[in-house]
């Protein structure tokens, strides 16, 4: 099989935008400390902060609350963004209205009109991308918060 050759760091930050600006879903990673708990759920992208919404009582709320860390792994495998965070819980009335709008647009469905919903927001504080072996090293495209490869 022919790999294609590895992206630079600029390109695959690009293309790391890209997919938080165009991609819908996320596979959301949480723990309780004794059992990891993974959801597929989708998100709105800020150009900051990752937006999802979620059934309150869900092992992915109950997990968030109490320290906030989160894992999300958005694409497939062999074009994957990974990002580290921290999470926010906010219940669905605490949600400005124009933001709840664009959620809703963008995602297609609208947690304010459920019972029982929270919004989440994740804020990156580490995020890798790669698509073969050739892009491991290097993969780092932000640590503690920044982004390490210029944009």
């Amino acid at each position: 099989m022919v790999r294609p050759p590895a992206r630079t760091a600029e390109q695959r930050r690009r293309d790391t935008l890209h997919r938080f600006e165009h991609d819908e879903d996320a596979w959301v990673a949480t723990g309780d400390g004794a059992t990891p708990y993974l959801v597929p759920l989708s998100f709105l992208w800020d150009g900051d902060t990752f937006l999802f919404g979620t059934v309150s009582s869900s092992p992915t709320v109950r997990n968030l609350r109490p320290n906030g860390r989160v894992r999300l792994a958005i694409g497939p495998s062999r074009d994957l963004v990974m990002v580290e965070g921290s999470a926010e819980v906010s219940e669905t009335d605490e949600m400005p209205a124009e933001i709840g709008d664009a959620f809703a647009s963008r995602v297609g469905f609208d947690p304010r009109a459920l019972d029982g919903y929270a919004y989440f927001r994740v804020r990156p504080h580490r995020v890798q991308a790669w698509r073969e072996s050739n892009e491991i090293k290097g993969r780092d495209l932000m640590r503690d918060g920044d982004w390490i490869v210029p944009g």
